[in-house]
């Protein structure tokens, strides 16, 4: 997993998938980069760790590094997950932004209306999407599980 050290999620964020991970029997191995060099050193650690698969934590830095992140990934042939469909390298997997920025506007209709931002429940996604990219599976020649691709909510060939 890779994550910034930065951000004050990145200690939750690795727990979480630690737990995954030992829940399936893997180990996990955590690496920390907060900038676009880090990220060269990090995929270049994957790389002589031998380590095919890596899932990019949430961070506005790895947002904002994304074509960085795809480049990385294909140079060194590791498999990445990303939560948003904007870097579907191989895959991604998260909250559909299109159905989370429609929530918000509807609370802040709610607002308009009247109502008390406090008294609004707290809401979390409620639509998760998963994109498979089958393009860069072949280029790494990976085959996606035909029960994998029949749970996607995209494939791009």
């Amino acid at each position: 997993m890779l994550v910034n050290p930065a951000n004050r999620n990145a200690e939750i964020q690795s727990r979480e998938v630690r737990g995954a991970a030992a829940a399936l029997g893997l180990e996990l191995e955590v690496l920390y980069a907060k900038n676009e060099r880090d990220l060269e050193i990090a995929f270049a650690r994957l790389s002589q760790l031998q380590i095919g698969a890596v899932v990019i934590g949430t961070d506005g830095v790895f947002n904002s590094e994304i074509g960085q992140l795809a480049d990385l990934s294909m140079r060194h042939r590791v498999t990445a997950i990303f939560h948003d469909r904007k870097f579907t390298a191989l895959m991604s997997y998260g909250a559909s932004l299109t159905d989370t920025y429609r929530q918000a506007g509807v609370y802040v209709g709610r607002i308009l209306n009247g109502e008390s931002p406090s008294d609004l429940p707290v809401q979390q996604a409620t639509k998760i999407e998963l994109i498979i990219n089958l393009k860069t599976a072949n280029a790494l020649g990976l085959e996606v599980p035909p029960t994998l691709l029949a749970r996607a909510d995209e494939v791009i060939e």
